[in-house]
């Protein structure tokens, strides 16, 4: 909630990714790295390009069918955009344990209390994985 005066200029769920977006991504980079436009890839899968470009914007949820026709258009398997997705889920993880890290640490008094509770937070290799969705907000004083 804003206080008086003050506007809020972005707000974000900071829960983890949602399947279309890390889908759709991976979709577009593939494309773009092979040089080919929506509308090469669109006719090769058989899909518009609106519908394809809304997938790879992560703003439609695909069928099987239809994200087997487009990894077949570029070339891709599906157990390969599968994997590839799970990679993203793995250093989006990884992304948000540093910066919660960072962020606990970054404040020196709340370093220092946290350290003399003996509840520094420790460095691991294993991602953090929060259930909890939390929410970001930027906000600007007027």
């Amino acid at each position: 909630m804003a206080a008086a005066g003050q506007v809020v200029l972005f707000e974000r769920r900071t829960a983890e990714p949602l399947l279309r977006h890390v889908v759709g991504g991976i979709l577009r980079a593939e494309r773009t790295e092979q040089a080919r436009t929506l509308l090469d890839v669109a006719l090769a899968a058989q899909v518009s390009t609106a519908y394809l470009s809304e997938v790879e914007r992560g703003r439609k949820e695909a069928s099987s069918e239809v994200l087997a026709a487009i990894c077949r258009a570029l070339g891709l398997r599906v157990v390969d955009l599968l994997a590839r997705s799970q990679d993203e889920f793995d250093a989006e993880a990884n992304r948000r344990a540093g910066v919660e890290r960072r962020s606990l640490t970054s404040r020196p008094r709340a370093a220092r209390e946290l350290h003399a509770l003996g509840t520094a937070p420790r460095r691991s290799a294993a991602p953090v994985r929060s259930t909890t969705p939390t929410t970001t907000v930027l906000l600007l004083a007027a």
